[in-house]
Protein backbone atom coordinates (compact mmCIF):
# COMPACT_ATOMS: atom_id res chain seq x y z
CA UNK A 1 0.00 0.00 0.00
CA UNK A 2 2.96 2.50 -0.44
CA UNK A 3 3.86 4.17 2.93
CA UNK A 4 1.22 2.87 5.78
CA UNK A 5 2.07 6.16 7.69
CA UNK A 6 2.12 8.52 4.55
CA UNK A 7 -1.12 10.38 4.97
CA UNK A 8 -0.08 10.94 8.58
CA UNK A 9 3.15 12.03 7.07
CA UNK A 10 2.95 14.47 4.30
CA UNK A 11 0.42 17.27 3.64
CA UNK A 12 -1.47 17.29 0.42
CA UNK A 13 0.43 19.91 -1.94
CA UNK A 14 -1.09 20.51 -5.47
CA UNK A 15 0.42 21.78 -8.42
CA UNK A 16 -0.04 25.32 -7.87
CA UNK A 17 -1.37 28.17 -10.38
CA UNK A 18 0.39 30.75 -11.88
CA UNK A 19 -0.07 34.33 -10.20
CA UNK A 20 -3.26 35.31 -11.66
CA UNK A 21 -2.19 38.59 -13.38
CA UNK A 22 0.42 36.85 -15.41
CA UNK A 23 -1.74 33.77 -16.49
CA UNK A 24 -4.70 36.34 -17.76
CA UNK A 25 -2.28 37.53 -20.38
CA UNK A 26 -2.28 33.94 -22.59
CA UNK A 27 -4.42 31.10 -22.83
CA UNK A 28 -1.67 28.12 -21.93
CA UNK A 29 -1.89 26.11 -19.37
CA UNK A 30 -1.44 27.95 -15.99
CA UNK A 31 -0.51 25.20 -13.09
CA UNK A 32 3.18 24.08 -12.28
CA UNK A 33 3.69 20.41 -11.97
CA UNK A 34 5.24 19.15 -8.36
CA UNK A 35 8.68 17.40 -9.37
CA UNK A 36 8.97 13.48 -9.24
CA UNK A 37 9.89 13.56 -5.91
CA UNK A 38 7.38 15.34 -4.20
CA UNK A 39 5.18 13.64 -6.49
CA UNK A 40 6.32 9.76 -4.71
CA UNK A 41 5.50 12.03 -1.67
CA UNK A 42 1.88 12.86 -2.61
CA UNK A 43 1.23 9.29 -3.81
CA UNK A 44 2.14 7.96 -0.56
CA UNK A 45 -0.56 9.74 0.97
CA UNK A 46 -3.00 6.82 -0.78
CA UNK A 47 -4.01 4.56 2.17
CA UNK A 48 -4.90 1.78 0.04
CA UNK A 49 -8.78 1.12 1.60
CA UNK A 50 -9.94 -1.92 2.18
CA UNK A 51 -12.99 -0.24 0.08
CA UNK A 52 -11.61 2.23 -2.42
CA UNK A 53 -14.25 4.39 -2.69
CA UNK A 54 -12.53 6.92 -5.07
CA UNK A 55 -12.29 4.08 -7.90
CA UNK A 56 -16.42 2.82 -6.65
CA UNK A 57 -18.05 4.71 -9.89
CA UNK A 58 -21.31 4.15 -8.11
CA UNK A 59 -24.32 6.49 -7.95
CA UNK A 60 -24.66 7.49 -4.23
CA UNK A 61 -27.97 10.14 -3.58
CA UNK A 62 -28.77 10.51 -7.37
CA UNK A 63 -24.59 11.42 -8.05
CA UNK A 64 -21.71 9.87 -9.28
CA UNK A 65 -19.32 8.92 -6.47
CA UNK A 66 -15.80 7.92 -7.18
CA UNK A 67 -14.37 7.17 -10.78
CA UNK A 68 -16.37 6.06 -13.53
CA UNK A 69 -13.55 4.42 -15.30
CA UNK A 70 -13.24 2.55 -12.18
CA UNK A 71 -9.48 3.44 -12.27
CA UNK A 72 -7.24 0.86 -10.30
CA UNK A 73 -5.97 4.52 -8.45
CA UNK A 74 -4.84 2.84 -5.32
CA UNK A 75 -2.53 0.57 -7.53
CA UNK A 76 -1.13 3.47 -9.32
CA UNK A 77 -0.68 5.14 -6.63
CA UNK A 78 1.26 2.59 -5.02
CA UNK A 79 3.49 1.92 -8.06
CA UNK A 80 4.37 5.95 -8.42
CA UNK A 81 4.93 5.78 -4.68
CA UNK A 82 7.77 3.27 -5.47
CA UNK A 83 8.96 4.55 -8.64
CA UNK A 84 7.76 2.10 -11.02
CA UNK A 85 6.38 5.22 -13.35
CA UNK A 86 6.17 2.76 -16.16
CA UNK A 87 4.27 0.06 -14.61
CA UNK A 88 1.86 2.94 -13.12
CA UNK A 89 1.28 4.08 -16.57
CA UNK A 90 0.15 0.64 -17.78
CA UNK A 91 -1.91 -0.11 -15.01
CA UNK A 92 -3.54 3.59 -15.60
CA UNK A 93 -4.07 2.83 -19.39
CA UNK A 94 -6.10 -0.23 -18.27
CA UNK A 95 -9.26 1.46 -17.77
CA UNK A 96 -8.45 4.84 -19.14
CA UNK A 97 -7.98 5.52 -22.26
CA UNK A 98 -6.99 9.13 -22.18
CA UNK A 99 -5.53 9.91 -18.80
CA UNK A 100 -4.32 13.69 -20.30
CA UNK A 101 -7.64 14.65 -21.27
CA UNK A 102 -9.04 13.52 -17.90
CA UNK A 103 -6.23 14.81 -15.58
CA UNK A 104 -6.45 17.76 -16.74
CA UNK A 105 -10.15 18.21 -17.02
CA UNK A 106 -11.80 15.68 -14.67
CA UNK A 107 -13.52 17.21 -11.75
CA UNK A 108 -12.11 14.63 -10.14
CA UNK A 109 -14.72 12.12 -8.43
CA UNK A 110 -12.75 10.15 -7.04
CA UNK A 111 -10.72 13.10 -4.67
CA UNK A 112 -14.41 13.66 -3.45
CA UNK A 113 -14.86 10.16 -2.65
CA UNK A 114 -11.22 9.37 -1.21
CA UNK A 115 -11.67 8.48 2.83
CA UNK A 116 -8.64 10.59 3.42
CA UNK A 117 -11.07 13.55 2.50
CA UNK A 118 -13.36 11.98 5.03
CA UNK A 119 -12.08 13.89 7.84
CA UNK A 120 -8.81 15.31 6.33
CA UNK A 121 -7.35 16.52 3.13
CA UNK A 122 -8.07 14.18 -0.07
CA UNK A 123 -4.72 12.28 -2.05
CA UNK A 124 -3.78 14.17 -4.94
CA UNK A 125 -5.38 11.46 -7.28
CA UNK A 126 -5.66 13.58 -10.39
CA UNK A 127 -2.03 15.65 -9.68
CA UNK A 128 -0.85 11.70 -9.59
CA UNK A 129 -2.53 10.99 -12.41
CA UNK A 130 -0.87 13.36 -14.42
CA UNK A 131 2.43 13.07 -13.48
CA UNK A 132 2.11 9.62 -14.44
CA UNK A 133 0.99 10.32 -18.25
CA UNK A 134 3.20 13.01 -18.82
CA UNK A 135 5.94 11.29 -17.48
CA UNK A 136 5.28 8.21 -20.02
CA UNK A 137 5.27 10.92 -22.64
CA UNK A 138 8.61 12.24 -22.20
CA UNK A 139 10.01 8.61 -21.91
CA UNK A 140 8.45 7.28 -24.74
CA UNK A 141 6.58 5.18 -23.59
CA UNK A 142 2.92 6.80 -24.83
CA UNK A 143 3.62 5.24 -28.38
CA UNK A 144 1.62 3.67 -31.18
CA UNK A 145 0.78 0.32 -30.74
CA UNK A 146 -1.09 -1.24 -33.54
CA UNK A 147 -3.15 -4.15 -33.69
CA UNK A 148 -1.18 -7.41 -34.72
CA UNK A 149 -4.22 -8.64 -36.51
CA UNK A 150 -7.21 -7.08 -38.35
CA UNK A 151 -10.36 -9.11 -38.32
CA UNK A 152 -11.79 -7.88 -41.39
CA UNK A 153 -14.95 -5.37 -39.76
CA UNK A 154 -14.98 -2.06 -40.09
CA UNK A 155 -17.00 0.55 -37.93
CA UNK A 156 -17.98 4.07 -38.53
CA UNK A 157 -17.88 6.23 -35.63
CA UNK A 158 -19.76 9.62 -35.91
CA UNK A 159 -18.26 12.19 -33.72
CA UNK A 160 -15.00 12.34 -32.14
CA UNK A 161 -15.82 14.06 -28.66
CA UNK A 162 -14.37 12.27 -25.85
CA UNK A 163 -17.03 9.18 -26.34
CA UNK A 164 -16.41 8.68 -29.79
CA UNK A 165 -12.43 8.54 -29.04
CA UNK A 166 -12.45 6.01 -26.71
CA UNK A 167 -15.10 3.92 -28.79
CA UNK A 168 -12.34 3.84 -32.03
CA UNK A 169 -9.37 3.38 -29.73
CA UNK A 170 -11.02 0.08 -27.95
CA UNK A 171 -12.27 -1.16 -31.72
CA UNK A 172 -9.13 -0.19 -33.51
CA UNK A 173 -6.93 -2.33 -30.62
CA UNK A 174 -9.52 -4.96 -30.90
CA UNK A 175 -8.28 -5.24 -34.88
CA UNK A 176 -11.30 -3.91 -36.36
CA UNK A 177 -11.11 -1.25 -38.87
CA UNK A 178 -12.31 2.08 -37.18
CA UNK A 179 -13.07 5.44 -39.01
CA UNK A 180 -13.85 8.40 -37.02
CA UNK A 181 -16.25 11.38 -38.72
CA UNK A 182 -15.76 14.84 -37.35
CA UNK A 183 -17.55 17.71 -39.19
CA UNK A 184 -15.36 20.15 -37.65
CA UNK A 185 -11.91 21.18 -38.93
CA UNK A 186 -9.93 19.46 -36.31
CA UNK A 187 -10.92 16.01 -34.08
CA UNK A 188 -11.71 16.10 -30.66
CA UNK A 189 -15.10 17.44 -30.74
CA UNK A 190 -15.55 18.84 -27.13
CA UNK A 191 -12.43 18.47 -26.22
CA UNK A 192 -11.47 20.86 -28.82
CA UNK A 193 -13.89 23.60 -29.03
CA UNK A 194 -15.71 23.24 -26.07
CA UNK A 195 -13.41 23.13 -23.45
CA UNK A 196 -10.87 26.34 -23.38
CA UNK A 197 -6.65 26.19 -24.04
CA UNK A 198 -6.39 26.87 -20.72
CA UNK A 199 -7.55 24.27 -19.47
CA UNK A 200 -6.74 22.01 -22.13
CA UNK A 201 -3.80 22.91 -24.63
CA UNK A 202 -4.77 21.65 -28.26
CA UNK A 203 -1.62 19.87 -28.74
CA UNK A 204 -2.01 17.43 -25.76
CA UNK A 205 -5.31 16.46 -27.93
CA UNK A 206 -3.86 16.45 -31.18
CA UNK A 207 -0.39 14.48 -29.46
CA UNK A 208 -3.10 11.20 -28.60
CA UNK A 209 -4.83 11.41 -31.95
CA UNK A 210 -1.20 11.51 -33.70
CA UNK A 211 -0.98 8.30 -32.21
CA UNK A 212 -3.93 6.67 -32.95
CA UNK A 213 -3.78 7.49 -36.27
CA UNK A 214 -0.33 5.86 -36.56
CA UNK A 215 -2.05 2.50 -34.87
CA UNK A 216 -4.55 2.88 -37.57
CA UNK A 217 -7.80 4.88 -36.72
CA UNK A 218 -8.74 7.04 -39.69
CA UNK A 219 -9.75 10.80 -38.73
CA UNK A 220 -12.29 12.21 -41.94
CA UNK A 221 -12.27 15.60 -40.44
CA UNK A 222 -15.01 18.71 -41.87
CA UNK A 223 -17.65 15.98 -43.12
CA UNK A 224 -20.48 16.65 -41.63
CA UNK A 225 -22.68 13.03 -41.71
CA UNK A 226 -26.26 13.58 -42.55
CA UNK A 227 -25.18 16.70 -44.46
CA UNK A 228 -22.22 15.95 -46.72
CA UNK A 229 -22.28 12.41 -46.97
CA UNK A 230 -26.18 10.12 -46.13
CA UNK A 231 -26.44 7.94 -43.50
CA UNK A 232 -27.40 5.45 -46.00
CA UNK A 233 -24.31 5.01 -48.00
CA UNK A 234 -22.17 5.31 -44.12
CA UNK A 235 -24.58 2.12 -43.54
CA UNK A 236 -24.25 0.45 -46.61
CA UNK A 237 -20.19 0.65 -46.25
CA UNK A 238 -19.47 0.17 -42.32
CA UNK A 239 -20.50 -3.41 -40.79
CA UNK A 240 -21.55 -1.42 -37.69
CA UNK A 241 -22.13 2.41 -36.77
CA UNK A 242 -21.73 4.18 -33.54
CA UNK A 243 -23.23 7.68 -32.93
CA UNK A 244 -20.87 9.50 -30.30
CA UNK A 245 -22.21 13.11 -31.59
CA UNK A 246 -22.71 14.97 -28.47
CA UNK A 247 -25.40 16.68 -26.75
CA UNK A 248 -25.00 19.62 -29.47
CA UNK A 249 -28.59 21.86 -28.76
CA UNK A 250 -28.17 24.35 -26.57
CA UNK A 251 -30.81 25.59 -24.24
CA UNK A 252 -32.14 28.74 -24.96
CA UNK A 253 -33.26 32.00 -23.04
CA UNK A 254 -36.93 32.86 -23.63
CA UNK A 255 -37.01 36.90 -23.00
CA UNK A 256 -38.30 39.68 -25.11
CA UNK A 257 -35.14 41.06 -26.97
CA UNK A 258 -33.83 37.86 -27.48
CA UNK A 259 -33.42 38.96 -31.08
CA UNK A 260 -30.82 41.54 -30.29
CA UNK A 261 -27.00 41.36 -32.22
CA UNK A 262 -24.84 40.34 -29.05
CA UNK A 263 -26.05 37.42 -27.46
CA UNK A 264 -24.45 34.24 -28.39
CA UNK A 265 -24.40 30.58 -27.20
CA UNK A 266 -21.49 29.79 -24.65
CA UNK A 267 -20.34 26.75 -27.27
CA UNK A 268 -20.02 29.17 -29.80
CA UNK A 269 -18.12 31.75 -28.29
CA UNK A 270 -15.62 29.17 -26.78
CA UNK A 271 -15.04 27.83 -30.33
CA UNK A 272 -14.83 31.11 -32.04
CA UNK A 273 -11.67 31.77 -29.33
CA UNK A 274 -10.34 28.56 -29.60
CA UNK A 275 -10.75 28.23 -33.35
CA UNK A 276 -9.09 31.96 -33.79
CA UNK A 277 -6.30 30.97 -31.37
CA UNK A 278 -5.31 28.23 -33.58
CA UNK A 279 -6.18 29.69 -37.02
CA UNK A 280 -4.53 32.95 -36.59
CA UNK A 281 -2.91 33.80 -33.20
CA UNK A 282 -6.12 35.79 -32.08
CA UNK A 283 -6.33 38.50 -34.78
CA UNK A 284 -9.00 40.68 -34.06
CA UNK A 285 -12.16 40.68 -36.33
CA UNK A 286 -11.51 36.94 -36.29
CA UNK A 287 -13.68 36.02 -33.40
CA UNK A 288 -16.55 37.03 -30.82
CA UNK A 289 -14.46 39.57 -28.62
CA UNK A 290 -15.41 40.56 -24.84
CA UNK A 291 -12.50 43.36 -25.23
CA UNK A 292 -13.73 46.53 -23.63
CA UNK A 293 -17.53 45.25 -23.41
CA UNK A 294 -20.16 44.36 -20.24
CA UNK A 295 -20.30 41.44 -20.52
CA UNK A 296 -23.16 38.63 -18.82
CA UNK A 297 -22.87 35.00 -18.34
CA UNK A 298 -26.14 33.33 -18.26
CA UNK A 299 -25.14 30.04 -16.37
CA UNK A 300 -23.07 28.82 -13.44
CA UNK A 301 -21.86 25.81 -14.67
CA UNK A 302 -17.99 24.52 -16.04
CA UNK A 303 -19.21 26.28 -18.82
CA UNK A 304 -20.06 29.91 -17.53
CA UNK A 305 -16.71 29.88 -15.58
CA UNK A 306 -15.07 29.27 -18.78
CA UNK A 307 -16.66 32.06 -20.73
CA UNK A 308 -15.80 34.18 -17.72
CA UNK A 309 -12.15 33.32 -17.57
CA UNK A 310 -12.04 33.58 -21.58
CA UNK A 311 -13.76 36.61 -21.30
CA UNK A 312 -11.26 38.37 -18.37
CA UNK A 313 -8.18 37.11 -21.20
CA UNK A 314 -10.34 39.20 -23.85
CA UNK A 315 -9.99 42.42 -21.69
CA UNK A 316 -14.02 42.77 -20.86
CA UNK A 317 -14.74 45.93 -19.25
CA UNK A 318 -16.94 44.16 -16.31
CA UNK A 319 -18.44 40.54 -16.13
CA UNK A 320 -21.69 39.79 -14.51
CA UNK A 321 -22.61 35.85 -14.09
CA UNK A 322 -26.04 34.86 -13.61
CA UNK A 323 -27.26 31.61 -11.77
CA UNK A 324 -30.78 31.11 -10.99
CA UNK A 325 -30.37 28.39 -8.11
CA UNK A 326 -29.36 29.89 -4.53
CA UNK A 327 -25.94 29.62 -3.93
CA UNK A 328 -25.10 26.29 -1.92
CA UNK A 329 -23.36 26.02 1.18
CA UNK A 330 -19.66 26.54 1.74
CA UNK A 331 -19.44 23.13 3.75
CA UNK A 332 -21.29 19.25 3.41
CA UNK A 333 -24.71 19.77 4.87
CA UNK A 334 -25.86 16.63 6.86
CA UNK A 335 -27.85 15.19 4.34
CA UNK A 336 -24.83 15.45 1.82
CA UNK A 337 -22.23 13.18 4.08
CA UNK A 338 -19.17 11.25 2.54
CA UNK A 339 -18.65 9.94 0.24
CA UNK A 340 -21.35 11.45 -1.53
CA UNK A 341 -20.22 14.14 -4.12
CA UNK A 342 -20.19 17.29 -1.91
CA UNK A 343 -22.83 20.01 -3.39
CA UNK A 344 -21.01 22.61 -1.71
CA UNK A 345 -20.14 26.07 -3.24
CA UNK A 346 -17.42 25.68 -5.69
CA UNK A 347 -14.97 28.93 -6.37
CA UNK A 348 -13.18 28.17 -10.18
CA UNK A 349 -10.40 29.95 -12.22
CA UNK A 350 -12.82 32.06 -14.54
CA UNK A 351 -14.19 33.23 -11.02
CA UNK A 352 -10.87 33.77 -8.89
CA UNK A 353 -9.21 35.44 -11.60
CA UNK A 354 -12.73 37.68 -12.24
CA UNK A 355 -12.98 38.70 -8.54
CA UNK A 356 -9.11 39.71 -8.39
CA UNK A 357 -9.13 41.91 -11.79
CA UNK A 358 -12.75 43.75 -10.85
CA UNK A 359 -12.89 43.24 -7.34
CA UNK A 360 -15.57 40.84 -6.23
CA UNK A 361 -16.99 37.53 -7.02
CA UNK A 362 -19.03 37.70 -10.70
CA UNK A 363 -21.66 35.17 -9.79
CA UNK A 364 -25.29 36.94 -8.86
CA UNK A 365 -27.36 34.01 -7.14
CA UNK A 366 -31.38 33.84 -7.75
CA UNK A 367 -31.36 35.91 -10.60
CA UNK A 368 -32.54 35.49 -14.35
CA UNK A 369 -33.38 37.92 -17.82
CA UNK A 370 -36.72 39.42 -17.85
CA UNK A 371 -35.89 41.36 -21.03
CA UNK A 372 -33.10 42.56 -23.37
CA UNK A 373 -32.81 45.85 -24.28
CA UNK A 374 -31.55 47.03 -28.08
CA UNK A 375 -30.48 49.81 -29.85
CA UNK A 376 -32.19 51.55 -32.96
CA UNK A 377 -29.37 49.61 -34.67
CA UNK A 378 -30.51 46.45 -32.99
CA UNK A 379 -27.47 46.22 -30.76
CA UNK A 380 -28.20 44.77 -27.26
CA UNK A 381 -27.11 47.78 -24.53
CA UNK A 382 -28.96 46.42 -21.24
CA UNK A 383 -30.86 43.89 -19.68
CA UNK A 384 -33.49 43.73 -17.00
CA UNK A 385 -33.17 41.61 -14.87
CA UNK A 386 -35.24 39.81 -11.98
CA UNK A 387 -34.68 38.29 -8.72
CA UNK A 388 -36.12 34.61 -7.92
CA UNK A 389 -37.10 32.99 -4.94
CA UNK A 390 -38.27 28.90 -4.31
CA UNK A 391 -41.84 28.76 -3.62
CA UNK A 392 -43.32 25.05 -3.70
CA UNK A 393 -45.16 24.10 -7.20
CA UNK A 394 -49.09 23.50 -6.11
CA UNK A 395 -49.19 21.12 -8.70
CA UNK A 396 -46.52 19.24 -8.58
CA UNK A 397 -45.31 20.36 -5.72
CA UNK A 398 -41.91 20.45 -6.58
CA UNK A 399 -39.56 23.38 -5.59
CA UNK A 400 -39.49 26.10 -8.61
CA UNK A 401 -37.58 29.50 -8.92
CA UNK A 402 -40.26 31.99 -9.23
CA UNK A 403 -40.37 36.05 -10.12
CA UNK A 404 -39.90 38.30 -7.08
CA UNK A 405 -42.61 41.10 -7.97
CA UNK A 406 -40.86 44.29 -7.90
CA UNK A 407 -37.42 43.31 -8.01
CA UNK A 408 -36.60 44.29 -11.61
CA UNK A 409 -33.76 46.21 -12.15
CA UNK A 410 -31.68 46.99 -15.61
CA UNK A 411 -28.15 46.56 -16.13
CA UNK A 412 -25.93 47.70 -18.90
CA UNK A 413 -24.87 45.04 -21.19
CA UNK A 414 -23.08 44.74 -24.65
CA UNK A 415 -22.32 41.21 -25.12
CA UNK A 416 -24.36 38.12 -23.36
CA UNK A 417 -23.29 34.25 -23.60
CA UNK A 418 -25.67 31.73 -23.02
CA UNK A 419 -24.40 28.48 -21.18
CA UNK A 420 -27.92 27.61 -19.64
CA UNK A 421 -26.96 23.91 -20.49
CA UNK A 422 -28.13 21.51 -23.40
CA UNK A 423 -31.11 19.76 -24.86
CA UNK A 424 -29.75 16.43 -26.78
CA UNK A 425 -29.00 14.99 -29.69
CA UNK A 426 -29.00 16.99 -33.11
CA UNK A 427 -32.83 16.21 -34.88
CA UNK A 428 -30.71 16.13 -38.21
CA UNK A 429 -28.54 13.31 -37.17
CA UNK A 430 -31.23 11.05 -35.44
CA UNK A 431 -33.46 11.82 -38.40
CA UNK A 432 -30.63 11.06 -40.89
CA UNK A 433 -29.99 7.75 -39.24
CA UNK A 434 -34.07 7.35 -38.29
CA UNK A 435 -32.82 6.64 -34.78
CA UNK A 436 -35.90 7.07 -31.90
CA UNK A 437 -35.12 9.49 -29.04
CA UNK A 438 -36.12 9.89 -25.59
CA UNK A 439 -38.22 12.84 -23.90
CA UNK A 440 -34.92 14.82 -23.62
CA UNK A 441 -34.30 14.20 -27.60
CA UNK A 442 -31.08 11.72 -26.69
CA UNK A 443 -30.90 9.00 -28.64
CA UNK A 444 -32.72 5.81 -26.86
CA UNK A 445 -31.47 2.37 -25.98
CA UNK A 446 -32.48 -0.27 -23.97
CA UNK A 447 -31.39 -0.07 -20.01
CA UNK A 448 -28.10 -0.49 -20.08
CA UNK A 449 -27.27 -1.08 -23.71
CA UNK A 450 -26.08 1.15 -26.46
CA UNK A 451 -27.57 -0.59 -29.63
CA UNK A 452 -30.37 2.19 -31.03
CA UNK A 453 -33.75 1.23 -32.55
CA UNK A 454 -32.01 1.03 -35.81
CA UNK A 455 -29.84 -2.06 -36.59
CA UNK A 456 -26.12 -1.90 -36.76
CA UNK A 457 -26.43 1.38 -35.23
CA UNK A 458 -24.93 2.14 -31.22
CA UNK A 459 -24.78 4.88 -29.47
CA UNK A 460 -22.53 6.84 -26.98
CA UNK A 461 -21.55 9.55 -24.66
CA UNK A 462 -23.56 12.59 -23.93
CA UNK A 463 -25.41 12.40 -27.55
CA UNK A 464 -26.62 8.82 -25.75
CA UNK A 465 -27.18 9.72 -22.03
CA UNK A 466 -27.31 13.69 -21.79
CA UNK A 467 -24.60 16.53 -20.90
CA UNK A 468 -22.09 15.06 -19.05
CA UNK A 469 -18.13 14.68 -17.62
CA UNK A 470 -15.97 13.96 -19.96
CA UNK A 471 -14.83 11.16 -17.59
CA UNK A 472 -18.08 9.81 -17.55
CA UNK A 473 -17.95 10.37 -21.79
CA UNK A 474 -15.16 7.53 -21.91
CA UNK A 475 -16.76 5.06 -20.20
CA UNK A 476 -19.82 5.54 -22.18
CA UNK A 477 -17.39 4.90 -25.54
CA UNK A 478 -15.72 2.02 -23.91
CA UNK A 479 -19.22 0.05 -22.92
CA UNK A 480 -20.35 0.69 -26.37
CA UNK A 481 -17.06 -0.73 -27.78
CA UNK A 482 -17.42 -3.50 -26.04
CA UNK A 483 -21.00 -4.32 -27.24
CA UNK A 484 -19.87 -3.23 -30.93
CA UNK A 485 -17.34 -5.86 -30.85
CA UNK A 486 -19.58 -8.76 -29.25
CA UNK A 487 -21.96 -8.05 -31.83
CA UNK A 488 -19.18 -8.21 -34.20
CA UNK A 489 -17.45 -11.11 -32.92
CA UNK A 490 -20.14 -13.46 -30.98
CA UNK A 491 -17.80 -12.55 -27.85
CA UNK A 492 -15.60 -9.62 -26.63
CA UNK A 493 -12.38 -9.89 -24.54
CA UNK A 494 -12.66 -5.51 -24.44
Amino acid sequence: MGKPTGFLEYNREEAAAFPINDRIKNFDEFHKPLSSAEQKCQAARCMECGVPFCQSGMMIGGMMSGCPLNNLIPEWNDLLYRGAWRSAYERLRMTNNFPEFTSRVCPALCEKACTCGALGDAVTVRNNEYSIVEKAYAEGWAKAQPPKVRTGKTVAVIGSGPSGLAAADQLNHRGHTVTVFERSDRAGGLLMYGIPNMKLEKHIIERRIEIMKQEGVTFRTGVNVGVDISAEEILSSFDRVILACGASNPRDIKAEGRDAKGIYFAVDFLRSTTKALLDNGLQEGTYISAKDKNVMVIGGGDTGNDCVGTCVRHGAKSILQLEMMPKLPDKRAENNPWPQWPRVCKTDYGQEEAAAVFGHDPRVYQTTVKEFIKNENGDLCAAVLVDLRPEKDEKTGRMMMKPVEGSEHTVEVELVLIAAGFLGSEKYITEAFGTETDARTNISSPSGKHLTSVENVFTAGDAHSGQSLVVRAIRDGRDCAREVDESLMGYTNL
